[in-house]
């Protein structure tokens, strides 16, 4: 069960810096072209840089305490903050009327390392 949890979460931590790593790296002109990406046209510039920020925030704090071993309890934290995260995509998918299953997908995945990781919380 162990190479599950860890097999979700290293994939839960690859999604999340791809997705965070584009936000912030790609030109926002080049990025709003994009017909998946149409929904970064509701903002601006700044604020789609922010939400990749805090996708690849969220990323980091999935590993950097697992392999520093210090802090582990913030594993399950980031995995719900990456939650809430999609969650909010979701709604705007939603306002919008676009298609909200590849939000729903990406969910699941920090959805159970926040639940596989629960016993940190305990420590």
């Amino acid at each position: 069960m162990n190479y599950v949890k860890w097999t979700v979460q290293i994939l839960t931590v690859l999604i999340f810096i791809m997705a965070g790593g584009m936000k912030m790296g790609v030109p926002y002109e080049q990025l709003s072209a994009e017909p998946n990406m149409a929904w970064t046209l509701d903002f601006s510039p700044m604020v789609v840089k922010l939400i990749g920020f805090v996708e690849l925030l969220g990323a980091l704090g999935l590993v950097l305490p697992a392999i520093f071993k210090k802090q582990q309890k913030l594993i399950p934290i980031a995995a719900a903050g990456l939650v809430l995260t999609m969650i909010g995509a979701t709604a705007l998918h939603i306002m919008r009327g676009e298609p909200v299953m590849n939000s729903l997908v990406v969910m699941i995945f920090p959805l159970l390392v926040a639940f596989f990781r629960k016993d940190l919380l305990k420590n």
